[in-house]
C-alpha cells in the first residue's frame, strides 16, 4: 500500500481509538475493510486516498458482491463512509464518495436461542473431574447469568466481584462501565473455580495479570477461541444441533428474561445496548414462539 493510504489509515485508527473510544476489536475492524479499499485503489491507479469518486466506491462494492453477503456489504460501506467523515473534519478532503450511496437493505435474522433446559443440559455436560472443569463450568454460568459478551467475560477481574452486594463491573464496548447483578448460580460456580485458579498462579509465578478471573493453564488470561471452543464442546456434549456460538449465551439470556416479564429497560442496561432499539429484537424472539403457537392450535393455522 502507497505511503499516502498507510499514513492515512494510521491517522483514522487513532481517531477511532482515542477520539470515537471504539474497541480494539471495532477499530481493527474498520481498519481491515479499509485495507481492502486501499488496496483496491491502488492498484486502480489512485495516488491516495481523497481521489477516491463514487463511481470507485461503487464499483469495489461491485467487486466484492459474489463474497460478500449484505450484511458485509452494510459494514464495509460504514467503515469507508466513517473514513471519509474523519477525512472531512480534517479537513483533507471537501467531500465523501459514499454520501449518496445507500447502504443494502438487509433482513433481520432472529437470533439463535437456547431454551432454559438446553443451557441446564451444557453446564451439567461439564465434566467437573478435569483440571479446568470447574472454570469452564464457571464461564458459561457467568456469560449466561450476566449476558456477557465474551470479550468482556475474558475481561473480568476478580476485584470487579462484589460477591455480597450480587453484583459485577463489566467494561464493555468503548471501555463504557456497567453494573450487572450476578445471581448465585454463577457465584457459586466462580467459587468452586477459584482454588484451581489459585493452583494455576502459585505453579506459574511468572504470569503478569494476577486479578483476571478466567486463566488458561499458563495463568494467561483466557482468548475468545477457546471459549468459543468451550461452549461448541458443551452444546456437542449436551446432544445439541443448533449452530450456536458464545454470543448465543447472551441472547439467550435476554430473551429468557423478556419472556419472564423483565423490563424493556432493564435488559438494555444489563446488556450495555446504546439503543433500546437493538434491545427490542428480543421482543420479536417472544413474538415469534406465541405466533408458531398459535397458527399451530387454531382451527385454519395449518390450511
Amino acid at each position: 500500500m502507497d505511503k499516502q493510504f498507510s499514513e492515512a489509515s494510521a491517522d483514522f485508527g487513532v481517531y477511532l481509538k482515542l477520539e470515537r473510544r471504539l474497541s480494539d476489536n471495532t477499530v481493527s475492524s474498520y481498519l481491515s475493510d479499509l485495507s481492502f479499499f486501499f488496496g483496491y485503489l491502488s492498484d486502480a491507479g489512485l495516488e491516495k486516498p481523497e481521489d477516491c469518486t463514487k463511481d470507485a466506491v461503487y464499483s469495489y462494492l461491485e467487486s466484492r458482491v459474489p463474497e460478500l453477503s449484505s450484511r458485509s456489504q452494510a459494514r464495509v460501506l460504514t467503515s469507508i463512509r466513517t473514513f471519509y467523515n474523519f477525512m472531512m473534519e480534517e479537513g483533507r478532503c471537501g467531500s465523501n464518495p459514499c454520501e449518496l450511496i445507500e447502504v443494502p437493505k438487509l433482513l433481520k435474522k432472529l437470533p439463535v436461542v437456547l431454551s432454559v433446559e438446553e443451557i441446564d443440559r451444557m453446564v451439567s455436560s461439564i465434566n467437573l473431574a478435569e483440571p479446568l472443569g470447574h472454570r469452564n463450568k464457571a464461564i458459561l454460568e457467568l456469560m449466561y447469568g450476566c449476558g456477557l459478551r465474551v470479550s468482556e467475560a475474558i475481561s473480568v477481574r476478580v476485584s470487579d466481584i462484589f460477591p455480597e452486594e450480587q453484583f459485577i463491573r463489566i467494561i464493555g464496548k468503548g471501555d463504557k462501565q456497567r453494573v450487572v447483578p450476578v445471581g448465585e448460580c454463577a457465584l457459586s460456580a466462580i467459587g468452586y473455580y477459584l482454588p484451581d485458579r489459585n493452583r494455576i498462579l502459585a505453579s506459574n509465578p511468572s504470569a503478569k495479570d494476577t486479578d483476571v478471573l478466567f486463566l488458561n493453564r499458563r495463568g494467561c488470561p483466557m482468548t475468545r477461541v477457546m471459549v468459543f471452543k468451550i461452549v461448541k464442546d458443551a452444546a456437542a456434549n449436551a446432544g445439541i444441533t443448533k449452530d450456536i456460538s458464545p454470543h448465543t449465551l447472551r441472547h439467550s439470556f435476554a430473551t429468557h428474561l423478556i419472556e419472564n416479564g423483565a423490563d424493556l429497560r432493564a435488559v438494555q442496561q444489563m446488556l450495555g445496548h446504546e439503543s433500546i432499539l437493538t434491545t427490542e429484537i428480543y421482543t420479536h424472539v417472544e413474538t415469534s414462539k406465541w405466533q408458531k403457537s398459535i397458527l399451530s392450535h387454531h382451527p385454519r393455522g395449518n390450511r
